[in-house]
């Protein structure tokens, strides 16, 4: 069995994306056009109003730019949990129209550092494929013989999600209550993302980054920071802590 890897590619964005969420946001007060507006607005002025908006919390405006990303290497329960988020655009790999040969599998940290469970575990995956083939080789659509495979079984993603859905997201998915595979995933797209519209995502992940854990009994107790090569770790008495929640 073959062990699945993640693979995050930025496919497409909005070419400039703060400067058009910057035009779309002075639009609202200005007598002349967005268009007008890009060719005008310096980059000083492009960041002094993302902060500002950002501050304020008038995010529509960054629903104006979007980011396409083409996601491999993660389980279909990853990809459940994905998809939660409803504010995006997603293409998936079919299980019903394509038969799986020998796919990757993902297989959890937890099992790997175990030898005795990942025997059991391999062991198990492949049996479900090779029931999977009986099937198949049995005349069954491959919309029915997908019944058999496990969660583990690695698909493929396109996902678009504009500044605003992003915001949301990483704050959700880079927070150590959630699960460690699309944690990984949301990591791996904030790293193609920031060095793009680096002011509007210039305090994004978990909530802590922004000196705040509403997690209550569930705070981790790693708080985190955010650099320009993306969230690192830090000690709890370095934590700059804003409120909320830190027991």
């Amino acid at each position: 069995m073959k062990a699945a890897t993640l693979s995050v590619v930025l496919l497409t964005h909005t070419p400039k994306p703060e400067k058009v969420v910057a035009a779309a946001a002075r639009l609202c007060y200005a007598p002349i056009g967005a268009a007008d507006l890009i060719e005008e607005m310096a980059h000083e002025e492009v960041v002094s109003l993302l902060k500002t908006i950002l501050k304020s919390g008038h995010l529509s405006v960054c629903e104006h730019a979007y980011f396409t990303f083409a996601i491999e290497g993660i389980s279909r329960a990853c990809s459940h949990q994905l998809v939660r988020h409803r504010v995006a655009s997603y293409s998936q790999q079919s299980q019903r129209y394509v038969k799986l040969s020998k796919p990757p599998m993902v297989i959890p940290p937890a099992i790997t550092a175990r030898p005795e469970l990942a025997a059991d575990f391999i062991a198990s995956t492949e049996s479900a494929y090779a029931d999977y083939q009986d099937l198949l080789k049995a005349g069954l659509e491959a919309e029915d013989a997908r019944y058999l495979l496990p969660q583990a079984v690695e698909t493929k993603i396109v996902v678009t999600m504009n500044a605003r859905e992003l915001l949301h997201f990483f704050t959700l998915r880079t927070c150590e209550r959630a699960q460690w595979e699309i944690r990984g995933l949301a990591e791996s797209m904030l790293k193609l993302v920031l060095p793009l519209a680096p002011t509007i995502f210039a305090r994004v992940g978990p909530a802590c980054v922004r000196g705040r854990c509403p997690e209550g009994k569930f705070y981790c107790k790693k708080p985190r920071k955010l650099t320009p090569e993306g969230l690192i770790e830090i000690e709890e008495k370095d934590w700059v802590y804003r409120g909320g929640v830190k027991t």
